[in-house]
């Protein structure tokens, strides 16, 4: 009989791992199916894709998936490329994705759609559009120095209102870099912060030569914008998140240029319709406030203005005679009451007298009485001071009594002391500290 030889789990793991990395077959596998279980992670993104019959483990490492241009969802059907192997901790065999598209539908056109969606669920598209300045000084262009955008864009504004400072901020419009231009020059704009309008834009392209103007960074930047933009991105059918999110979307770079700026010579023609306006407008007023006038002056009490004021006049002077025969009266009435009071007055001096000689004798009266009730009040207050001092505590200790204290506490009884309690004596002429050594009470005091 042959001798069997077992072989343990990792040996055989590593002999299947070995087999899948072997097989040329495997090394590069294209693959159809639909995603299953995915949890969108913080580095890399494991899964599974499945159709009807059958299912395999997918991972993705960080650096690949950050490569793709939409977002992988539950459910979504994707086409996947990658290699086959063997994970031996598990013993599962996975397919290791380093592509992925959407099935059936573009990868950035799939990106764009769902940009769209999360912007729109946030309410970033009911967001109050800011206004367009009617008669701006200075605008920010933001586009390629070399296209044709800003050349439109500078021929349209000083054909239409060469007053306006047109300021270049010079972006790449195409490429990986594009996105983080874009949004350094609108960090520009933002910090200088003295412009009406910005116009940001560049011509038509296909949607990857449009893209940065898709990308969720651009968007950001220009919703944090305090001056109002106006987005002109590739064709009148091309429609970016740019063109979404900007205050005002023109078709072209001319349409943008005639979107920020009036005609000069149109706002001239109305500033002369309007100064018409106003000149005879004010002809108008003046004539009738000249009519107005005219009424006034000829009017009655203008012409004899004496006439306004004749009746208040003489119910002045009527008023002021009343006021004079009553004070007059008045001032007879006190008279005779000063004259009777006179004369009470006259009668009461002798009586005022004798009240006079009353007031001194009892004044005299009353000091006497006060200087004896004074004296007799020094003396007791001397007699209680003497008895106070008698039994004062002082006093009696110095008739040999002491005051015995615990913890600031009198001892008055001998039930109070303890055995080898320590206690505090104070005499009259200082105190010290004693030692309970043994206590008798009396026995007459049970």
């Amino acid at each position: 009989m042959v001798d069997k030889q077992y072989l343990t789990v990792t040996a055989l793991t590593k002999y299947l791992k070995r087999k899948f990395d072997a097989d040329p077959y495997l090394k590069r596998v294209y693959l159809t199916g639909e995603i299953s279980n995915f949890r969108l992670r913080p580095r890399h993104q494991y899964f599974s894709l499945k159709d009807e019959h059958a299912k395999i483990s997918a991972i993705m490492f960080q650096s690949t998936f950050a490569k793709i241009k939409f977002q992988p969802e539950e459910g979504m059907k994707v086409l996947v490329s990658g290699y086959i192997s063997l994970y031996e901790a598990s013993g599962q065999y996975q397919i290791y994705v380093d592509h992925m598209e959407p099935d059936g539908i573009g990868a950035l056109y799939q990106a764009y759609e769902q940009l769209k969606k999360k912007l729109r669920q946030e309410g970033v598209f009911d967001l109050p559009k800011k206004s367009i300045p009617k008669f701006p000084k200075k605008i920010a262009v933001i586009t390629s120095p070399s296209g044709a955008v800003i050349r439109d864009i500078i021929t349209t504004t000083q054909r239409r209102y060469p007053l306006v400072q047109l300021v270049l901020f010079p972006a790449q419009v195409q490429g990986k870099a594009a996105a983080d231009s874009l949004v350094q020059c609108l960090e520009q704009v933002e910090k200088i912060g003295d412009f009406d309008t910005v116009i940001i834009g560049r011509g038509g392209g296909s949607i990857e030569d449009l893209w940065p103007f898709n990308e969720e960074k651009v968007a950001r930047a220009i919703l944090s914008l305090k001056t109002p933009v106006i987005s002109s991105v590739g064709h009148e059918t091309d429609t970016t998140i740019a063109d979404l999110v900007a205050d005002l979307r023109a078709a072209t770079p001319t349409a943008a240029a005639e979107l920020a700026t009036p005609v000069l010579q149109d706002v001239l023609l109305q500033i002369r319709k309007q100064q018409t306006i106003i000149v005879q407008t004010m002809k108008n007023l003046l004539a009738k406030k000249r009519q107005l006038l005219q009424v006034y002056q000829n009017n009655y009490i203008f012409k004899n203005p004496q006439n306004l004021y004749r009746d208040y006049a003489q119910r002045v002077d009527q008023l002021t005679n009343s006021l004079q025969d009553l004070f007059h009266q008045k001032l007879q009435v006190q008279q005779q009451k000063l004259q009777i009071l006179q004369q009470s007055l006259q009668f009461q001096i002798p009586k005022i007298a004798d009240y006079q000689q009353n007031v001194n004798f009892l004044s005299q009266n009353l000091q006497q009485n006060f200087g004896n009730y004074l004296k007799e009040q020094r003396h007791k207050v001397v007699q209680q001071v003497t008895n106070l001092d008698n039994l004062s505590p002082l006093k009696t200790l110095k008739r040999g009594y002491a005051v015995v204290t615990d913890q600031q506490q009198v001892i008055t009884k001998v039930e109070a002391l303890t055995p080898n309690q320590q206690v505090h004596v104070k005499l009259a002429d200082g105190s010290f500290q004693a030692q309970v050594l043994k206590i008798e009470a009396n026995n007459n005091d049970k």
